[in-house]
């Protein structure tokens, strides 16, 4: 019987040996969450990520979360490995969660840096590393910071904590003027920053509020911030009763009557005069008076006078009929002629 070549016509080819197969690389899943979010409310992916994980790691024995997924069953180390211990571990398909510390996990960076160092080196075959976030911040949230952050400089700062509402009351008024100067010269970037101005002095006022040791129906009264929210939530929702009630408005002239109807019911005021403040520039104050009166439906004629302030405030009358804001009005030619004054300087230098 003869017995052919290897490679010779007709013959069987030889089989081949078995490849080996490189073992999968495994995961490495850094879970981040929002401190601003109640610890426990994280999204379904963490969940699951987190109960089919070959091992959980947390340096931080008191980490918030931890309570919660010691009640769900998730058993979690404290002894976090090195980088170069985990990507060991994870040869295999192996997956490991890493909660990291503090708000931004900057306390895990050994570990992200040794896994930096790693990837780089192209000596180990890496696991997949994976950012994955287990919750999100809420519109709003960075509100919570700056409650926190009001809270620390009015008990450790020497000025702030010595602040009174009447000593900053003038601050509120210098606020308000750099924001309407940041929106009449259109500048966004300014914009932002005043309104962070005014915001500051609501959230200083509200936490001044909160050392009153008035008892409660006093008029020292303490308050928060949080009841000055709900104050303003419930005044917003009882106003517009044309988007969160049944009734209806078409028009900004719709929304504005719902407005002064609900306001006239709220204040049960004895005189259109109520409510304004005294102290507010005096062409705005003539000219909210005037408003008042036209919109109180009442016919009392200007006081008749000689000078220069009654002229005012005929003028005053007259722009908020004519739906101009007297101040903006008087604003907008004060900058036309400092604009013309720097002309003018300009060519004497």
């Amino acid at each position: 019987m003869t017995t052919e070549a290897p490679g010779a016509p007709g013959a069987p080819e030889p089989s081949e040996a078995p490849r080996a197969t490189a073992p999968a690389p495994g995961r490495i899943v850094l879970l981040t969450a929002s401190h601003r979010v109640a610890p426990g409310l994280l999204s379904w992916p963490a969940w699951r990520t987190l109960r089919g994980a070959d091992r959980v790691l947390c340096a931080d024995e008191q980490h918030p979360q931890l309570p919660y997924l010691y009640e769900a069953g998730v058993t979690v180390e404290h002894d976090v490995p090195t980088a170069d211990e985990l990507v060991a571990f994870c040869a295999g398909g192996r997956t490991v969660v890493v909660l990291p510390t503090g708000p931004s996990g900057e306390g895990d960076a050994r570990l992200t840096d040794g896994l930096a160092r790693l990837a780089g080196s192209n000596r180990v075959q890496m696991p997949d590393l994976e950012l994955l976030p287990g919750s999100y911040d809420l519109p709003g949230a960075r509100l919570l910071d700056l409650v926190d952050v009001m809270d620390r400089i009015r008990r450790e700062c020497p000025w702030s904590s010595q602040q009174t509402h009447e000593g900053l009351a003038k601050y509120g008024l210098e606020e308000a003027y750099e924001l309407v100067e940041a929106i009449e010269s259109g500048d966004r970037t300014e914009l932002r920053e005043e309104l962070g101005d005014v915001l500051l002095q609501v959230v200083f006022h509200a936490r001044i509020a909160q050392e009153a040791s008035g008892e409660e129906g006093d008029e020292d009264e303490p308050f928060s911030i949080d009841d000055v929210a709900a104050t303003l939530i419930a005044k917003l929702i009882h106003r517009h009763p044309h988007v969160f009630g049944d009734e209806t408005a078409e028009t900004p002239a719709d929304v504005k009557a719902h407005w002064l109807r609900t306001k006239a019911i709220e204040k049960q005021r004895d005189s259109v005069t109520e409510g304004i403040p005294l102290t507010q520039p005096a062409l705005a104050l003539a000219a909210k008076l005037a408003s008042r009166v036209r919109s109180g439906g009442l016919d009392v004629p200007l006081p008749a006078g000689d000078g220069i302030g009654y002229q005012l405030l005929a003028l005053a009358a007259r722009s908020e009929v004519e739906g101009v804001d007297p101040e903006t009005a008087l604003r907008a030619a004060s900058r036309a002629y400092r604009d013309a004054i720097l002309a003018v300087e300009g060519q004497l230098g």
